[in-house]
């Protein structure tokens, strides 16, 4: 891919803005939603649980919705670019990883999820050597067990492997 390219926009202002809203406006109706259904109103001894959170969320949204139609209406000169090709690249290439990582420990357990995620990071951005990203991520595992599990006493979230080698 030519340097051109990755100087490019990947995203304008226009457009985060409007995501940005859409994404506040949708978590706001979400918490408006829930405060409904656990119990928003004012009752003999005070408020219920969902009282406040659905005055917040509500307000969440209806700035939301200002924020929205203020991107709507945004001037073409006004809509400058928010991020290039290159630097969503770079930021992707940390965020989706970490996600992944997030999203693998229920099965892997923390201590393997770790040790892969510091692995890869090695590997693939660091330009370790396959060996040494490897032995980085065991050893990652390793302490992170013997931190918390052994000298803290804090159980962090175990998958098969560690279940099968008996420390689960």
């Amino acid at each position: 891919m030519s340097q051109d390219s990755d100087t490019r926009p990947a995203l304008r202002h226009k457009g985060a803005e409007i995501a940005v809203a859409l994404i506040l406006m949708a978590f706001g109706a979400l918490i408006a939603f829930d405060s409904v259904r656990i119990g928003a109103r004012w009752i003999a001894d005070g408020p219920q649980t969902g009282y406040f959170p659905l005055y917040i969320s509500l307000l969440l949204c209806a700035v939301s919705a200002v924020n929205l139609a203020l991107a709507l209406r945004m001037k073409p000169e006004a809509n400058r670019t928010f991020v290039q090709r290159g630097q969503l690249k770079l930021v992707l290439s940390v965020l989706v990883p970490a996600a992944v990582f997030v999203g693998v420990i229920s099965w892997t357990g923390l201590y393997l999820a770790a040790s892969l995620f510091v692995a890869f990071f090695m590997y693939r951005l660091g330009g370790y050597p396959w060996w040494k990203a490897a032995s980085g991520g065991v050893g990652t595992g390793v302490v992170l067990f013997l931190l918390f599990e052994i000298w803290f006493l804090v159980p962090l979230p175990k998958g098969p492997l560690e279940r099968a080698l008996g420390v689960g």
